[in-house]
């Protein structure tokens, strides 16, 4: 895989423009201004809240407490706007690995190298898998 078939990385995005939601009080643990920036470029990556949360140290919960507090208006479009663009990003990401293939290696016993390109096969058929067990078949949201 060459390195520019990768998702970018949060540091090589720029967050979009917004206005810092106003704290009370700051905490060093808590939402600081870098970190709030550091959310919405993680997001604008990942496509996921829990994932852009996770990222930058903090939980899914936390993310919407400080998206719904006052003062948070800016923050919150800046977040719709990431949100939208990273679920596209990944999107477009995984319709080039599902169209396009990759390059597999397999090291086989004895020392033997067998190097192999084709669908992901973790993503064909993706849509059409039935749900976990219990479920009655119909797949589960993801978040």
């Amino acid at each position: 895989m060459h390195p520019t078939d990768l998702p970018p990385r949060p540091s090589d995005i720029a967050a979009p423009a917004f206005i810092p939601v106003p704290l009370s009080r700051v905490r060093h643990d808590g939402w600081t201004v870098p970190r709030q920036c550091n959310f919405l470029r993680a997001l604008s990556v990942t496509g996921s809240v829990s994932s852009a949360a996770r990222m930058v140290g903090m939980s899914r919960k936390a993310a919407y407490a400080l998206r719904g507090r006052s003062g948070a208006e800016s923050f919150a479009a800046a977040w719709d706007r990431a949100l939208s663009e990273g679920q596209a990003r990944a999107f477009d990401w995984l319709m080039e690995r599902a169209l396009n293939g990759v390059t597999t290696i397999t090291l086989r016993t004895g020392g033997a190298v067998e190097v192999g390109h084709g669908p992901d096969r973790r993503l064909v058929g993706s849509p059409f898998r039935p749900g976990p067990r219990g479920s009655g078949g119909r797949p589960q949201k993801v978040t």
